[in-house]
């Protein structure tokens, strides 16, 4: 076996104890991990330092997500964020990344026209991003254009429940599938996974509906509010490392903050503000 198979180790700290040992994480890999019974872990990423960090943590997954539109951009909604806002984000991550994929978020309206729109805004994060997959949402609708990507040579991630970039269509951040929908949201699961898709993220998705669709499918299963059921899980990295503030509104329901960045941050550049305006900073040993 060659020096640079899929099945070495990570080069640096990748990983940790729990995470495969593979040098990058490639689709059949996350297939492998369903087949074992082993948790996805998947987190978004923006730039170059979280994606370096996240990487060596041992996340399979960083998501260069249209979450940016709110998280980078200041934007209310994941709606204006363009594709070429986009593209410069995915490939600071893509170069920042040893082992984990690096999944590039198609925005709105830069695929619901047609296969060909979408095949061609795919291209674009492929080439110019140097994403390893993409996403988008939709389910039975989308199913032809999943295929496009599909036989194109584009790996393709689904998104499926709740899907973001139709909150105006859904009538706002509202669980979807519960009831008698939960048959739909089942219909949107089969047919993207039909279509080629090799994994689907469920977001705000009854536990028990996901945990359906989890056990009937081949296909990778990633939740945000979708319960323990799923094959893996997703956060937004501001909302799990505790950057949002009392200003940034309410966290969702499905959020727990790991790590409480924001407040280091606010002490870190008061301290900051406080040496400089005293004069202690700089001090000799910081000046030439």
């Amino acid at each position: 076996m060659s020096s640079t198979s899929a099945e070495e180790p990570a080069p640096y700290g990748g990983g940790g104890p729990t995470a495969p040992a593979v040098r990058k994480v490639r689709t059949h890999h996350l297939r492998q991990m369903k087949e074992r019974g082993e948790k996805v872990t998947m987190l978004t990423s923006y730039d170059m330092y979280t994606a370096r960090i996240f990487d060596e943590a041992g996340i399979d997954v960083l998501l260069v997500g249209d979450s940016a539109s709110n998280n980078v951009f200041g934007n209310d909604t994941s709606l204006p964020v363009t594709v070429d806002e986009l593209l410069p984000l995915t490939r600071a991550v893509a170069r920042s990344t040893t082992r984990a994929m690096v999944l590039g978020d198609l925005p709105f309206g830069s695929y619901q026209a047609s296969p060909e729109q979408a095949y061609l805004t795919a291209v674009r994060f492929m080439k110019e991003g140097l994403a390893h997959a993409v996403k988008l949402e939709g389910g039975v609708e989308m199913a032809p254009t999943i295929k496009k990507l599909v036989d194109g040579g584009i790996p393709v991630c689904a998104h499926i429940g709740f899907t973001p970039q139709s909150e105006h269509a859904l009538g706002g951040y509202r669980v979807q599938g519960r009831g008698t929908a939960a048959d739909r949201v089942v219909e949107d699961a089969r047919a993207v996974a039909e279509a080629g898709a090799f994994a689907v993220v469920m977001e705000m998705v009854p536990g028990d509906v996901a945990a359906r669709i989890s056990a009937e499918l081949d296909i990778v299963t990633i939740g945000i509010g979708a319960g323990s059921g799923c094959d893996g899980q997703v956060l937004v990295w501001t909302d799990a490392m505790g950057i949002r503030g009392p200003q940034d509104g309410r966290l969702p329901r499905f959020v727990k903050a790991f790590a409480d960045v924001r407040t280091q941050l606010l002490e870190g550049a008061r301290q900051y503000a406080a040496e400089v305006r005293s004069g202690e900073f700089p001090g000799a040993e910081h000046t030439f």
